[in-house]
């Protein structure tokens, strides 16, 4: 009696296409690591939205998509305004390309650390979390883009707050669940 103790050459090359194909997904799901409020803290601060962004504050920033290839640079003047409920954010970007846009935010403090706001484009309700030195902000938006057109997406915004009166900010923008690109903006209180 025979006994087949070889693989069929064909299996065997399914089965190492298989494994590989799997090592492949969990690389490219380990280098989708995101920020969270269960993170270790980095400093002792505690980030304040309503003080932070009360008054005048200017930022830098710049859109770069999924491969890293930077799209869009910008600068944003912040005017803010606090009544001790609302805060109200009035941001006028000015991009490299010469174009400009205006958003304005009303956010309404729903709680010692949370937050709830809205601007033109959003779609529903943003929905925020201050937590030591990190604010957390989730918001859908119709985007305008270059041509005149929109395109609705996904942010998982980031804050840190950092030395005299800096703040660093990055976002992830989303559609349909895939990841389009970041955008990083550092914030500066005048």
């Amino acid at each position: 009696m025979a006994f087949v103790t070889e693989t069929p050459r064909r299996f065997r090359f399914g089965r190492w296409a298989a494994l590989g194909a799997g090592a492949a997904a969990v690389a490219a799901l380990a280098s989708c690591g995101r920020p969270s409020l269960t993170d270790e803290k980095l400093s002792d601060k505690t980030f304040n939205l309503e003080e932070y962004f009360e008054g005048k504050t200017v930022a830098y920033g710049q859109f770069a998509d999924r491969f890293g290839t930077v799209r869009r640079r910008f600068k944003v003047d912040i005017t803010g305004e606090w009544d001790g409920r609302v805060l109200t954010l009035a941001e006028n970007f000015r991009y490299a390309d010469g174009s400009t846009e205006q958003r304005i935010w009303s956010l309404t403090k729903t709680g010692e650390n949370t937050w709830e706001g809205s601007a033109d484009g959003v779609q529903g309700i943003a929905k925020g979390e201050e937590r030591g030195d990190t604010f957390n902000w989730g918001y859908t938006i119709d985007l305008p883009v270059p041509g005149g057109d929109t395109m609705r997406v996904t942010f998982d915004d980031w804050m840190w707050l950092l030395e005299d009166g800096r703040l660093l900010n990055k976002a992830y923008m989303s559609r349909y669940g895939v990841t389009l690109g970041e955008v990083t903006i550092f914030f500066e209180k005048l």
